[in-house]
């Protein structure tokens, strides 16, 4: 009996101990895969740019999405579905390294972020008042606030309407203003441009058929310049260092081409609204509520037949009596920017 007693039990507790050596490598295996997928979903998560989120291009991406987190416990659930896998011995050196495989792949994609970025940013169009402080020498909107002077400066003429009236108030009170024209009107009216002149005022270059110039290609935009240019220069002979642009728009590889050509653009910081065909009371309270020493005056001496400025007109004297009254100097534009008419 004892000779078959020692033989039994040995086999038993052979078979004890594989069981254990068996069963829980696997288990802890497979907890560290679990645990392994939860943490690459996680490095991968700030990878993604929120802002393409809905776009096609982050679709056909050549870079897998992996599982997110909240769906890793399916895993678990469902081992069938997983491919089998070699599993080698679990030692603490694997472990660390595939602990810091998500760590290698999630920096990289946080420097193509910033990248990315930056390239948004520089290929970002600037607005008018950023050209103006990136371009000071070559894009104004206003005198210097040390002197007490302003500019009257008058757009969209001439025509024989409004051109006329405005006129004959600033000679009537012997100030001198600064008229940007357009060239296809200064082609129909030059007997108009030359009372301008005869009677002390600048002219500046509007462009020639008051287009919109940002949306024209380099070479319309050269000729909406050069073409009103060859108009004005035959009429008051010299060609204007001043452009304004029409709605007081350009874009910044203009802006270039004008600091190249020693031009100067000329916008404003008083915009009197008249455009809108307001009344005299309106347009006076516009301009008296804004000016500033150095202040640059929008208003208007033509425009579209629809458009009505008598606003413009009767509201003209009443606004010098009382700028000149609260002790403001008017002058040219070349005056107030301490530069010359002539390119």
């Amino acid at each position: 009996m004892t000779k078959w007693v020692w033989p039994v039990a040995i086999v038993c507790l052979l078979t004890a101990g594989c069981g254990v050596s068996n069963n829980k490598p696997y288990h802890d295996q497979r907890s560290a895969q679990n645990s392994h997928v939860d943490e690459v979903a996680l490095a991968d998560e700030p990878s993604v740019d929120s802002s393409r989120m809905d776009s096609k291009p982050l679709a056909s991406s050549s870079i897998k999405p992996t599982q997110a987190p909240s769906e890793a416990p399916k895993a678990t659930d469902q081992p069938q579905t997983t491919p089998t896998v070699a599993i080698p011995s679990p030692s603490p050196k694997t472990s660390a390294k595939k602990a810091a495989q998500p760590e290698v792949s999630k920096k990289p994609s946080v420097a193509v972020q910033k990248n990315q970025g930056h390239v948004r940013i520089s290929q970002k169009k600037l607005t008018l008042s950023q050209l103006a402080v990136k371009y000071p020498d070559t894009f104004k909107l206003r005198g210097s606030s040390q002197e007490k002077k302003v500019a009257l400066t008058f757009d969209d003429g001439p025509d024989t309407r409004f051109t006329p009236k405005v006129l004959d108030t600033l000679k009537a009170n012997h100030v001198k203003a600064t008229f940007f024209v357009l060239g296809v009107k200064a082609s129909s009216h030059p007997d108009v441009i030359r009372r301008m002149v005869n009677e002390g005022h600048v002219i500046g270059n509007h462009s020639y058929s008051h287009a919109n110039l940002p949306k024209l290609t380099v070479d319309k935009f050269q000729n909406q310049i050069m073409s009103t240019e060859s108009v004005l220069q035959g009429l008051i002979g010299y060609a204007p260092k001043l452009i304004r642009p029409p709605y007081g728009a350009i874009n910044e590889e203009q802006v270039r081409w004008v600091a190249d050509h020693h031009y100067l653009i000329v916008n404003w910081n008083v915009d009197s609204l008249d455009w809108k065909s307001l009344s005299a009371d309106q347009v006076l309270s516009n301009i008296m509520q804004q000016t500033k020493p150095g202040s640059i005056i929008l208003q208007h001496s033509g425009g579209a037949d629809s458009q009505d400025l008598s606003g413009t007109v009767q509201a003209l004297e009443p606004l010098i009596i009382k700028l000149k009254a609260a002790g403001y100097t008017f002058v040219t534009v070349p005056e107030l920017l301490h530069v010359t008419k002539s390119k």
